[in-house]
């Protein structure tokens, strides 16, 4: 699996963008707000002769869905995201001005997601897992072949997603990393909605709210 990150918005959102050998790619979480950044991401996909084949979200927080409506329009590609979420994502345009963000209407979903199920992108085979708490309907999507999951805002490096937000739950969290995440092996590397990656295995060992 190969992918490219970019860092988005004044919340420095990590967009992710992953493909196949043969450039068929999928964008999850587009926080591409502002025309200098949709412009940037626009540029890679052409630039690596990439193909988008869908559209992605982890969850549904705003920094989450800025690109949400670009991508979709651009590309043609419908929004592919838990049903759990679908009121995360409702939520985001009364609150968006709060920070600045004129989002107008939200894309709707037009696939949901589920627990244990595959998204194919090309040829890669990304197996979901849900993984709630940071919000109802979070999802890692977990590329076994290669040993990468992209974890959204569910766990980073030495710590996890704030669960003070509407439809968070601490134990919730908690209890889903170490029965979805903690059990990949020690070498997969995790790719987190903000900061630096980490591996399993460091996040066992030293993340303070696993222990």
């Amino acid at each position: 699996m190969n992918f490219k990150v970019f860092a988005f918005n004044p919340f420095q959102e990590n967009t992710y963008i992953i493909w196949d050998g043969e450039g068929q790619c999928a964008i999850i979480d587009p926080g591409c707000y502002d025309p200098d950044e949709k412009e940037e991401l626009g540029a890679f996909i052409t630039n690596e002769k990439l193909t988008p084949v869908k559209l992605l979200n982890t969850h549904c927080h705003v920094d989450h869905v800025l690109g949400n409506r670009f991508v979709a329009e651009r590309y043609g590609l419908g929004l592919e995201m838990h049903r759990d979420d679908v009121p995360v994502l409702e939520a985001v345009p009364r609150y968006a001005m709060n920070y600045g963000f004129d989002t107008g209407e939200m894309v709707r979903p037009t696939t949901f997601l589920n627990d244990g199920e595959t998204v194919k992108v090309g040829k890669l085979e990304i197996e979901i897992l849900h993984v709630p708490g940071h919000s109802p309907g979070s999802v890692c999507f977990y590329h076994r072949a290669s040993a990468h999951v992209i974890a959204g805002d569910a766990l980073f490096q030495g710590s996890i997603g704030r669960t003070d937000l509407p439809g968070g739950d601490h134990a919730q969290l908690i209890q889903a990393i170490k029965s979805k995440l903690l059990t990949l092996p020690d070498g997969v590397s995790v790719h987190p909605g903000h900061g630096p990656s980490t591996t399993i295995g460091f996040e066992k060992r030293h993340n303070p709210f696993l222990q």
